[in-house]
């Protein structure tokens, strides 16, 4: 989706065959498997595409920010702060990063950055947003007053109409969902909230009906949500043998996909009741309790899932997040160089997060290992140079500093902060003079970074 991958269900669709496809014939498999190994193709790429995107966008919140910061200190008021920096960039700035939050699936990030672009005038399409974060996070009250808000501006029926039968699906109130559809307009969200009613009462016929008139209709965004769910039937077609449970889980992890953990979690209990010993289940419960911020739990089906199947990457890489989401930073951070070792997919992510537990674990040279290879990769964005930079510095490791600074400014030559830390660098290498010229051109940048001006008086 862009979910976004989920985005992002992050879990490689390759990863996601059940373990009864085992019992079919090579003559099914194999097809199987070559499409599976396709999506997985598409999805890598669509992760590369949103790194892309990420660090662009991380430039640029950061480059408003010391704008921001920089007339704030001036102090010549707000009028100059709206003639200096353009509203609606900062209300596309923080849309954006808010999509990249909600991607890694970290809603409370993203629901703060959705504020803030309300906040800046963003109006319908940040209060969508805005609302969506909130419905990922279970707060009702919160969202329903986000509604009435759309409601007011003047936001399409046919949005409000999808919100509030999400709402009301994920409250369990299904006969006002019902009612609310019946009386609507036709629209491909009318269609879709009518299939995610169908999939909860397991009307499967009516369920397909439902998607193929959101797939053949003029949203996009409900299009590819459509596919998605529309491919756990096709899916499941491929093995008319198959138990209903395996329905069930393939619907599940397509509701995952699709952001719709919080109705995907009855579903994928009714399969782990009955099967106990099926990993991906396990898998799909795990990731969606993590979604959804319920970490105990998540970690209780993850460690299940990983008692079946040791040696998966997915299992290993949710398992840290899951840890750190306790703040257990050493299990964390075990559990990522599991992932790393086993070949997980994306690198960058992984040792991103790996990065911060081994940080918190105070273990400080598996942070600063991390921080090495993420430099190396193109496209790093400056806060790794930056961190990396410190870490160096912080364990003694200060030549390497140095080396790290000066490739940080050969790409961001005009950053005050950058230009900081060669020179702090620079001065822990004998390298005074350097040291200097670069604390100053750090002043020159950035009158109100007092940091540096400390620095330059301790060299003088």
């Amino acid at each position: 989706m862009r979910i976004i991958l989920q985005r992002f269900l992050k879990m490689n669709t390759g990863t996601m065959l059940f373990s009864m496809t085992m019992k079919y014939s090579a003559r099914i498999l194999v097809p199987v498997v070559a499409a599976v190994a396709l999506a997985g193709g598409v999805l890598g790429y669509a992760w590369w595409q949103l790194s892309t995107v990420q660090r662009q966008l991380q430039e640029q919140v950061r480059t408003i920010a010391e704008r921001e910061d920089a007339i704030t200190s001036s102090g010549s008021g707000s009028a100059a702060v709206n003639d200096y920096i353009d509203s609606g960039d900062i209300v596309l700035v923080h849309l954006r990063q808010g999509d990249i939050l909600g991607l890694r699936g970290d809603w409370a990030a993203a629901e703060k950055e959705y504020q803030i672009s309300v906040n800046a005038g963003g109006g319908i399409p940040a209060l969508r947003k805005l609302a969506s974060a909130q419905i990922q996070r279970r707060e009702i009250p919160q969202v329903r007053e986000t509604i009435r808000e759309l409601r007011r501006l003047g936001a399409r029926s046919e949005d409000l109409l999808l919100l509030d039968v999400i709402v009301a699906l994920r409250t369990g109130e299904l006969v006002q969902a019902q009612q609310a559809l019946a009386s609507a307009q036709d629209s491909p969200q009318k269609h879709y909230g009518s299939a995610l009613l169908a999939i909860i009462k397991e009307e499967h016929e009516l369920a397909k009906q439902e998607l193929a008139a959101v797939i053949g209709g003029w949203d996009p965004a409900l299009r590819s949500y459509g596919r998605i769910l529309r491919s756990a039937y096709d899916e499941f077609a491929l093995f008319p043998e198959s138990r209903a449970a395996h329905l069930t889980a393939l619907l599940a992890r397509a509701l995952a996909q699709v952001q719709e953990c919080e109705l995907a979690l009855p579903l994928i209990a009714g399969v782990v009741k009955e099967e106990d010993d099926y990993r991906d289940a396990w898998m799909v419960q795990g990731y969606c309790e993590l979604i959804t911020e319920r970490a105990p739990e998540a970690l209780d089906s993850l460690n299940k899932a990983y008692s079946i199947d040791p040696e998966k990457p997915e299992i290993q890489y949710f398992l840290g997040r899951a840890h750190m989401a306790l703040n257990q930073w050493t299990n964390a951070s075990t559990f990522f160089q599991y992932a790393l070792v086993n070949g997980f997919e994306p690198k960058k992510e992984l040792r991103e997060r790996l990065a911060e537990a081994a940080e918190n674990a105070q273990d400080l040279p598996l942070a600063l290992e991390q921080y090495r290879a993420l430099i190396a990769e193109p496209g790093s964005d400056i806060n790794i140079f930056e961190r990396t930079i410190s870490l160096a510095l912080e364990t003694g490791k200060n030549e390497d500093a140095y080396q790290f600074a000066q490739s940080a400014v050969k790409k961001w030559p005009d950053n005050a902060r950058i230009m900081e830390m060669l020179g702090w660098s620079a001065a822990e290498t004998g390298r005074k003079d350097e040291a200097k010229a670069a604390l100053e051109k750090a002043t020159l940048l950035d009158p109100e970074l007092e940091s540096a001006r400390e620095r330059l008086n301790t060299l003088k």
